[in-house]
């Protein structure tokens, strides 16, 4: 028989146990190292991204429609909101304080709101020469016939049977204003349109819009 001695069973200690612990956790690490590498190689790509990524463009606020807009609308609060556009994009000749004016052409939900929009001296933008003349229109139902852009001649007859004559030729719609029910206009018949003519014809347009019945005629 063999005199060597037999191994004796002794209790693992906190040291065997936290051994076999490394072990295991080091197999673990040796059978993903594959897909691990491939992880911390993906979170070093999207932080050199996020380091090398420009800075957001800095942005302005603009006033836009809040929905459809028709010419001749008095403009509220809840007519307009606010976007926000790139510093780059921002129209020129954005309207301030639009909140009570009257709305000189159609305005798109979402498209930003400038002065040429608005009923006022801005209405002739584009224009060289033209000034802007409110004339009222004895038939309203003709105006229903008109959009902003058309270019129209103004034809004056004389009620008392002294002919007809073209005051103002060719001359753009710049506004359609709607008839309003307020006490500027009580007694007031007809529509008022907004044109653009020379300051020389001005005056000629106004004058038989006051002794004349003044209709108009579609320009060629």
């Amino acid at each position: 028989m063999s005199d060597a001695p037999v191994p004796r069973w002794r209790p693992a200690t906190g040291r065997d146990r936290l051994a076999r612990r490394l072990t295991t956790w080091r197999r673990a690490v040796l059978a993903r190292r594959r897909p691990l590498a491939a992880l911390l190689t993906a979170v070093a790509v999207l932080a050199s991204l996020r380091t090398l990524a420009p800075p957001p463009e800095p942005t302005a606020r603009v006033l836009v429609a809040a929905h459809d807009l028709e010419p001749g609308v008095v403009l509220g609060a809840g007519d307009l909101t606010a976007a926000d556009y790139p510093v780059g994009t921002v129209p020129d000749g954005l309207a301030r304080d639009p909140v009570g004016r009257i709305l000189a052409a159609p305005l798109r939900r979402g498209e930003p709101l400038t002065d040429v929009r608005l009923v006022g001296p801005s209405l002739t933008a584009g224009y060289d020469g033209l000034v802007a003349v409110p004339v009222r229109l004895p038939d309203a139902g003709t105006v229903d016939l008109l959009t902003v852009g058309d270019r129209v001649d103004l034809v004056a007859a004389d009620p008392g049977g002294g002919g007809v004559r073209v005051v103002a030729a060719g001359v753009p719609v710049l506004a359609l204003p709607r008839a309003s029910d307020g006490p500027a206009s009580a007694g007031l018949t007809g529509r008022l349109v907004v044109v653009g003519a020379t300051p020389g014809s001005a005056a000629g347009i106004a004058q038989a819009a006051v002794h004349d019945f003044l209709t108009f005629t579609f320009a060629r």
